[in-house]
């Protein structure tokens, strides 16, 4: 069990959804929050909810120096938890170079930059927490999610790099990927979407996961399953079963 009691977290992508609800819970559990995204009024509403301590800055992860400036607002924290992204369902045949490329930009670049900003005054210190969010649609390339699914697995390449370089140094890195969850993200979607959670079970899922010292969580189990399994299959036997011709 992690002691949260008298910590700084900051979250990144916490004005609704996932992050708005993992940040509920770590406020519960004892820690101030400090909570971003790019629209200051949601952030005000959001940090009124909040059980304990918590402040709010607005900031863009895609404006290298909109994070500088928050990060020097903000000062060292315990622990950086980063959900922020960005995403349209779209397959190659309807490419949308605005679109990709926010995806790319917010998603991973975003993740970078706000490492950047972070990760090396917690190497300094030799102590924190970094929490990032990958997800299922990151483990192999999917039909129609062209953009999303790249800058995912940039994310958990970035996570799993980060760890390798970072055991045992007093700075803890762990990489979150779940399935779909219910936001208005997913609300773009028209097909089915197997498992979908809620934003409260899936930051119970990931809240557990921030108490743990295991690096990486794919949820929900049995979903996360068959991106695992699949991993393994040779191309021609993924293809014919994810993408159909």
């Amino acid at each position: 069990m992690r002691d949260w009691q008298g910590k700084r977290y900051w979250l990144v992508g916490a004005s609704e959804g996932l992050g708005l609800a993992l940040a509920r819970q770590i406020s519960t559990a004892g820690a101030e929050v400090i909570l971003s995204a790019r629209d200051d009024e949601r952030l005000a509403r959001a940090a009124a909810g909040m059980p304990g301590r918590v402040s709010h800055i607005a900031l863009d992860v895609a404006d290298s120096a909109s994070i500088r400036s928050a990060a020097a607002t903000v000062g060292p924290v315990d622990g950086l938890v980063f959900l922020a992204g960005v995403y349209w369902p779209m397959k190659a045949q309807d490419w949308d170079t605005d679109k990709v490329e926010a995806m790319c930009d917010v998603n991973f670049t975003g993740c970078a930059r706000m490492l950047g900003a972070v990760l090396p005054e917690m190497v300094a210190r030799g102590q924190g927490h970094v929490v990032l969010t990958g997800s299922l649609a990151g483990m192999r390339g999917l039909p129609g999610a062209v953009g999303y699914a790249a800058s995912k697995a940039g994310v958990m390449a970035l996570a799993e790099s980060l760890h390798a370089d970072l055991r045992g140094t007093g700075v803890e890195v762990q990489l979150a990927n779940p399935g779909f969850i219910r936001t208005r993200l997913t609300d773009k979607n028209d097909f089915n979407m197997p498992f979908i959670m809620d934003p409260d079970t899936a930051a119970r899922e990931m809240f557990e996961h921030m108490q743990t010292d295991h690096f990486k969580k794919s949820f929900p189990m049995l979903f996360s399953w068959l991106f695992r399994l699949s991993k393994f299959l040779p191309d021609w036997a993924y293809y014919r079963l994810f993408a159909p011709k």
